[in-house]
């Protein structure tokens, strides 16, 4: 296995860990949002569950479909979905001491971690070199 491979596949896990925390912080904010009185704070407690949920299942999908392989797109869908998650996060909820800090940084340490080991894979230059191929006429299936 090959060192970008190797670097790759610890991303992933790292962007499997920021799920399953993101996971529990969506349950948690569920049961939260049970607990609240009906109107519109509770709508959007629970919406706030939601699109928790779907930002960690978006994130393993990038980390186990693409990430895991080196593959660049892996790379962009996790940036985008994890980073747009996190920087609300440490905006409204970290920055002002909301939560404690630990256990608060522990989504935003694993989410430069897998920024970092899926960027020092360097997914570029394996998609260059196929991109190579598929314009000489060849198949990336080979």
């Amino acid at each position: 296995m090959s060192k970008g491979l190797t670097l790759a596949r610890i991303g992933a896990i790292c962007y499997l860990i920021w799920a399953l925390l993101h996971f529990q912080a969506a349950w948690s904010v569920y049961t939260l949002g049970q607990q609240m009185p009906e109107g519109m704070e509770r709508g959007r407690v629970l919406q706030d569950s939601w699109n928790l949920l779907w930002f960690s299942i978006l994130a393993i999908i990038g980390a186990v479909w693409f990430n895991w392989r080196n593959d660049v797109r892996g790379w962009w869908a996790n940036l985008a979905v994890v980073s747009v998650a996190d920087l609300g996060f440490i905006f409204f909820v970290l920055m002002p001491g909301l939560i404690a800090p630990m256990p608060g940084l522990l989504g935003p340490i694993f989410w430069i971690a897998g920024l970092v080991f899926s960027s020092l894979a360097n997914p570029w230059r394996n998609d260059q070199a196929g991109m190579k191929g598929i314009r000489a006429g060849e198949s990336r299936l080979q």
